[in-house]
């Protein structure tokens, strides 16, 4: 195992969320509380350049996803372990073990997922919600059509039942993960060695859980998308999307299919990657300080 990497200037705490599933959370900063949750294949720590630029404005709070990193990683046989809404239980609890009753919340791939369902379970917690390159669940399925849906191939792979996955990815883990880092960072330069050799130990050491997280996106998770739409559910915060053009590859509006689902909608694409919180910051900062300000913004 490499090196475990922390936020510089950073406390460290381990906190209880949904079902005393420990989570491990790096705290910063003074102000607003805003939480930033992170992607797949990786932990907190992509947070890093980013966390450190809100700091001077806001509190930060930055945990490692159930199932992720440093946190715990409880068995996933049952479905509903690593729903996303057992996993946005999670984070409502920290912050409140915190002393932090509302909260902007900002996600990126795996950690948006989560997001949206805080927003939609826990509307009177998050202030405001960002959303970083993902479409909610019950999209993310409908778009994916044809031959250019094997860009989402691993999504197809974690969702068949409990065995055959975890066993394949266990045979090639360090390849398995580390073409996610690459085949998504155009410019090849976002991660050191180091940083990249972290990423991929911490997901080898987790892939019980990290399957069990996209698996519930194929099944618990997406019933619960179905029965929101049914109900007309919508995200009653304002809500900031930022997002490459996957729409133009596989045929759909992102904007619109987020404006279904949120109302108050910001949507803003990007010439970064998918791991933009680290290959452009400054973007990514200025983004989640422009969604906190926003006019529309409720006042506690």
């Amino acid at each position: 195992m490499t090196t475990r990497l922390t936020i510089s200037g950073f406390d460290y705490r381990t906190v209880p969320g949904a079902d005393g599933v420990n989570l491990n959370v790096a705290v910063g900063g003074s102000g607003p509380a805003v939480v930033l949750l992170h992607g797949f294949p990786q932990t907190h720590y992509m947070w890093r350049h980013v966390a450190a630029r809100l700091a001077d404005d806001h509190t930060v709070i930055v945990p490692d996803l159930r199932g992720y990193g440093d946190s715990d990683k409880p068995d996933g046989s049952d479905p509903a372990t690593y729903s996303k809404r057992t996993m946005a239980q999670d984070i409502v609890t920290v912050a409140s073990a915190l002393g932090v009753d509302h909260f902007g919340l900002v996600g990126h791939d795996r950690g948006a997922l989560v997001a949206v369902r805080a927003g939609l379970d826990h509307p009177a917690v998050v202030d405001h919600l960002g959303i970083l390159d993902v479409l909610p669940t019950l999209d993310t399925w409908a778009v994916l059509r044809g031959v250019d849906a094997k860009i989402a191939w691993h999504l197809y792979l974690m969702a068949q039942p409990i065995g055959l996955p975890e066993k394949m990815i266990r045979a090639v883990a360090p390849e398995f993960f580390g073409s996610f880092l690459d085949a998504w960072d155009p410019s090849g330069t976002t991660f050191t060695r180091e940083e990249r050799a972290y990423y991929i130990d911490s997901s080898a050491a987790a892939i019980d859980s990290i399957v069990a997280d996209y698996r519930a996106s194929a099944s618990i998770d997406l019933e619960m998308d179905r029965a929101d739409r049914e109900r007309g559910a919508q995200l009653a915060m304002p809500v900031g999307v930022i997002s490459q053009d996957w729409g133009s590859q596989l045929g759909f509006d992102a904007a619109s299919l987020w404006r279904a689902w949120a109302p108050d909608l910001t949507y803003q694409p990007t010439t970064s990657g998918h791991f933009m919180a680290e290959e452009n910051p400054d973007e990514i900062a200025t983004f989640i300080t422009t969604l906190a300000t926003r006019p529309s913004a409720r006042n506690h």
